[in-house]
């Protein structure tokens, strides 16, 4: 364990100032999601949204699949798509190639809240790069862009994005 915190000692070294930047924008994207989602009917969490977002990028999966994508236990995948699932967001249908399986699909009112949530988050956006002069907007982008491109090929950027 020593040796990981000597590890991340040293990836630190000189990139504070980074580090914190990037967390705190982490923190502002976080806020804007979630204030995108609250009062949407119906109500879903940050973690049931992200599955939404998978399940519409990815098309019909298993539990287990979806889980794996999510990082979580199968068991805690199955509960949350079963609130999804009586939320009347996703379906549930018998997988036409193995009878014994579940697959998970998107309902028309997945698509919906997925839709009005990132109608949302690009007005809400939007309102904040109108706060950022003119001539630093470009910057900010490049700056994102980079951060997007090397999470990406990095293996970190791989959930899909919601349009």
């Amino acid at each position: 364990m020593a040796g990981s915190a000597a590890d991340a000692a040293e990836v630190l070294e000189g990139q504070a100032e980074v580090v914190d930047a990037v967390l705190a924008a982490s923190r502002v994207f976080v806020a804007v999601a979630s204030n995108a989602l609250a009062g949407l009917t119906p109500e879903v969490t940050l973690p049931q949204f992200r599955a939404l977002v998978l399940l519409e990028a990815r098309g019909a999966m298993t539990v287990a699949e979806l889980a794996g994508e999510l990082g979580v236990a199968p068991s805690t995948a199955s509960r949350m798509c079963e609130r999804l699932v009586t939320k009347k967001l996703v379906r549930r249908a018998v997988d036409r190639a193995d009878r014994r399986r579940m697959r998970l699909t998107l309902h028309a009112a997945g698509h919906e809240l997925i839709a009005a949530s990132t109608k949302r988050r690009k007005q809400q956006i939007a309102r904040l790069i109108k706060t950022i002069p003119a001539t630093e907007r470009l910057q900010l982008s490049a700056a994102l862009r980079m951060l997007v491109d090397a999470a990406e090929s990095s293996g970190h950027g791989s959930t899909p994005r919601a349009t």
